[in-house]
C-alpha cells in the first residue's frame, strides 16, 4: 500500500482517488497521506452539490461549491459593541 501511495503522490496532479477496502480505519489513514483534492472511500462517485469540489498540484487551487467555496467571496469584519448604554444627566 506504501508504494501505491508514493506512486500516487508522485504526478503532477492531485484532483480526486479512490480507495478501496473492507478496513475503513485503514482507508481514511491511507486517504489522509495521499496529496488529492477528493477523496472516494470505497466509491467511485465523489461529486456531491453539498460538498466543496476542489482539487491540487497542477490539477487547480481552491475549492468550489460547500461552505469552502464561498469562502473566496466572504470579507471578515469585526463589530465590537457595547451593551452599556450611557445616558445624559441633567442638572
Amino acid at each position: 500500500m506504501r508504494a501505491a501511495v508514493q506512486f500516487t503522490n508522485a504526478t503532477e496532479y492531485g484532483l480526486a482517488d479512490c480507495v478501496y477496502t473492507c478496513d475503513l480505519n485503514r482507508g481514511f489513514r491511507r486517504g489522509e497521506l495521499l496529496d488529492t483534492g477528493m477523496l472516494g472511500l470505497n466509491s467511485g462517485v465523489i461529486s456531491n452539490p453539498a460538498a466543496p469540489f476542489g482539487c491540487v498540484k497542477q490539477s487547480g487551487v481552491g475549492r468550489k461549491g460547500g461552505l469552502e467555496g464561498i469562502d473566496a467571496y466572504m470579507s471578515t469584519h469585526f463589530i465590537s459593541v457595547s451593551l452599556i448604554l450611557f445616558t445624559q444627566h441633567s442638572q
